[in-house]
């Protein structure tokens, strides 16, 4: 195969020289130009040793690295169907864009779900509906017993995203939209920036890098009191999230590739530029259920009594009700538990962290609800549900199985531009959201899309009171587990309470 590809472009620039030598014009100067480039790069194909399938078939070889490279938006964008992509369907995604755009919304000729199959899911609505200007719920209270500046947030917050995974642009647009639309933007593990403080209300995220709540020593980061102190008392700071793991990679800690580690991050993470930053996969902070316990509490005590909680993707179940009964016997506890799924996002992970370890969000969130009930904290301790969430439908069934308020982190990116390019790894997102790229950051227009965030977090408010409502519900709070329903079999429907909370 090799001598008759490159025997074709020998004859094709033969021919074209032939056309050169007797009809010299521009135009074929610069055929026999492109032609004899063509033979140059196939001959090399054809002598290199490191490849075998292009010194097989040189030249021709390289359109499969091109269309390996475009693989993702050739499917999306020509294979996919609206339900079948991955991770987010393109259903799930225009839902986003239509709402952060103000785009018209509705759907016609009827559902393309199968609402037969195994697994489909539903809500029953009312004979009476409920007028849903009316429906309340949307803001939370946040603050146990322990905490002295108790916070009012929206149910719909932006969940962890670091300046550093995200670009300054989408920070500052993320902020301002937030403080437009007046609900909470967390940090992320990467510390507080200036792009965090455009005005919106921020939940200061501390991970096990200790980024903005820390200092070096002898190599290792460490938690270090006034640094912590120093940003967690800004009036910006609503409330402390202490990051034990998240969903997409729970036990390995974060993760900076070295591409994103530019001389501005690197200064306000206190870390050599340009090295991929890997955060460690646990606290140094505590050892225990008991030092745990204490560490919140300093926490608190630092931040002035604002709320603190606590932020994991389920994983050993007595390793979990151990702690929680320790909060239990110590009378003391954070304030919230962030309970993030194993199918959550993030910039950058191992495989087999994202696709094999934690616990998927349904499962946790019902496990902690569990345990908090049987303990007697769930006055306590708000749970804010973190995995997934896009639409109104999702909002509600996590709300239905315990969940308090809900942490998105995807769907608020989708509402800057991002069109799952799945680049996020490799600081050479499209549309300058998940980069440090400055070219391409410059394509994400702050005053723009700032606007688009706001408008998703309100349409999808709206949208939460209009389903709510149409139960028959006068308040948000009010929807429980046995409103919602999921085919089991063909000719098997159960509530979500039978499923997951009577047995």
């Amino acid at each position: 195969m090799r001598n008759t590809i490159l025997f074709i472009l020998f004859l094709i620039t033969t021919l074209c020289g032939v056309l050169v030598y007797f009809i010299p014009q521009t135009g074929t100067i610069i055929l026999i130009s492109i032609s004899g480039l063509l033979t140059l790069v196939a001959i090399y194909d054809s002598l290199q040793t490191q490849h075998s399938l292009l010194r097989a078939f040189p030249l021709v070889a390289r359109l499969r690295w091109f269309f390996e490279e475009e693989r993702d938006k050739i499917q999306q964008y020509f294979i996919e169907d609206n339900l079948n992509g991955t991770p987010i369907n393109r259903e799930k995604r225009s839902i986003v864009y239509q709402r952060s755009k103000l785009n018209k919304e509705t759907i016609p000729f009827g559902t393309q779900h199968n609402v037969y199959a195994k697994g489909y899911e539903f809500v029953k609505h009312s004979i009476f509906p409920k007028d849903h200007h009316h429906v309340t719920g949307e803001r939370v209270l946040f603050g146990s017993d322990k905490c002295s500046q108790k916070y009012h947030s929206s149910l719909i917050n932006i969940s962890a995203m670091s300046f550093g995974s995200l670009s300054k642009n989408a920070i500052m647009a993320l902020n301002q939209g937030a403080k437009m639309g007046k609900f909470a933007h967390n940090t992320g593990e990467g510390g507080i920036s200036s792009y965090h403080l455009q005005g919106a209300d921020l939940v200061f995220q501390v991970g096990t890098g200790y980024f903005g709540a820390g200092k070096t020593v002898d190599g290792k980061r460490v938690f270090d009191d006034a640094t912590f102190k120093a940003n967690a008392i800004r009036p910006e700071v609503k409330m402390i999230e202490i990051k034990f793991s998240q969903g997409a990679k729970p036990g390995h800690g974060g993760i900076l590739p070295a591409e994103k580690n530019t001389e501005e991050i690197a200064k306000i993470r206190s870390v050599d530029v340009g090295t991929q930053v890997d955060s460690p996969s646990g606290h140094s902070a505590f050892s225990s259920y008991q030092e745990m316990i204490v560490f919140i509490q300093k926490v608190r005590d630092l931040s002035g009594g604002k709320p603190v909680g606590i932020k994991f993707c389920v994983g050993n179940n007595e390793e979990i009700e151990s702690m929680i009964e320790a909060f239990s016997k110590a009378n003391n506890y954070p304030d919230f538990i962030t309970v993030d799924g194993g199918e959550g996002g993030t910039g950058s992970a191992p495989m087999e962290f994202t696709n094999y370890i934690g616990t998927p969000l349904l499962e946790g969130l019902v496990f902690v609800n569990k345990l908090l009930i049987k303990y007697n904290l769930k006055n306590q301790i708000k749970i804010i549900a973190s995995g997934k969430a896009i639409d109104a439908f999702d909002i509600v069934k996590y709300l239905a199985l315990g969940a308090d308020a809900i942490a998105m982190a995807r769907s608020f990116m989708l509402s800057l531009g991002c069109i799952q390019a799945r680049e996020c790894n490799l600081d050479t997102c499209p549309v300058g959201v998940a980069t440090q790229d400055p070219d391409l950051v410059k394509a994400l227009v702050v005053e723009k899309k700032n606007v688009r965030v706001k408008n998703y977090h309100n349409k999808t408010i709206s949208s939460v009171k209009e389903v709510v409502a149409a139960m028959g519900i006068a308040g948000i709070a009010d929807v429980k587990a046995n409103q919602v329903f999921r085919r089991q079999k063909n000719d098997e429907i159960e509530s979500l309470e039978t499923i997951y909370y009577n047995n």
